[in-house]
């Protein structure tokens, strides 16, 4: 004979929930650093993630190199120290709508619905989102350093520099996605976020001094080069990696990373408390 247990009773499971101390709330930060971690699992369950971050940053490097360095520079070598800089900033510049495309999908799906039902602080999913995003940006601009150094590029600023470097990168690129981040909760599908998303980073990007001195360009479009903020950027790269910091450019791009953020921050959040 079998004896069974009888299923505890309503008022026996408040009881036992009632004697646990309720767990304390989190704190602004450490929520934004649990949903942090959350895109780090993404990644780590589904590894296909980090394509965007390795093989196409790669992949631009060698073919901008060897395609157009010859008849450019005179020398794969000459346009590699010129361009390596800029590829570091458009390839980084370009896993910013990613960040987008993530928050809508986590929208369409209703994950987001799940997020906003919790108990912790409304902005910690989107700010731990971005923050791991960061990450991403880190791994993009690593990977575009070492395999210009496999190359056989040699900054002139050493280690520091292109650490300083990426470092300026990655804050440019965490107020640039706070725009794919307004653009995924106005967007009804992730492949809309991408497509506009692309249509607006790709002219600003070619329009730029990543691959070509602005001297070389047509008057009207040499003076729109001069005051895009990815040339700036750009321009500061190239110095903090050749050892001599331009000081304007890279307060610059600092303070265009903080318009940035402090413009489409308080978007985000009103858009994603409406949605």
């Amino acid at each position: 004979m079998t004896t069974t247990t009888p299923a505890p009773t309503t008022a026996a499971v408040r009881r036992a929930i009632s004697s646990t101390p309720r767990p304390p709330r989190p704190g602004p930060l450490t929520a934004a650093l649990a949903f942090g971690w959350r895109g780090m699992l993404k990644v780590k369950h589904v590894p296909e993630q980090l394509l965007d971050v390795t093989v196409t940053p790669v992949m631009f490097l060698l073919m901008f190199t060897y395609l157009f360095g010859g008849a450019i520079a005179g020398s794969t070598s000459a346009y590699l120290d010129y361009t390596l800089p800029g590829l570091l900033v458009m390839s980084v510049l370009f896993t910013t709508v990613y960040s987008g495309v993530a928050l809508n999908t986590d929208l369409t799906k209703g994950v987001v619905d799940r997020f906003r039902s919790l108990p912790i602080w409304r902005p910690a999913p989107l700010l731990g989102s971005l923050l791991g995003d960061s990450v991403r940006y880190v791994v993009a601009g690593t990977v575009i350093i070492v395999v210009g150094v496999a190359l056989g590029y040699r900054p002139d600023g050493g280690f520091p520099g292109a650490v300083a470097a990426l470092a300026l990168v990655v804050v440019f690129s965490f107020g640039l996605s706070w725009i794919f981040s307004v653009l995924g909760l106005l967007m009804r599908t992730p492949n809309a976020v991408m497509n506009a998303g692309f249509m607006a980073i790709f002219p600003l990007t070619f329009l730029s001094n990543v691959f070509v001195d602005p001297a070389t360009l047509p008057g009207p479009l040499e003076a729109f080069v001069d005051v895009n903020p990815i040339s700036v950027l750009a321009t500061a790269s190239r110095s903090l990696m050749a050892g001599e910091p331009d000081g304007a450019a890279i307060v610059v791009s600092l303070a265009v990373a903080a318009v940035l953020a402090l413009v489409f921050i308080p978007v985000t959040t009103r858009l994603y408390r409406s949605r």
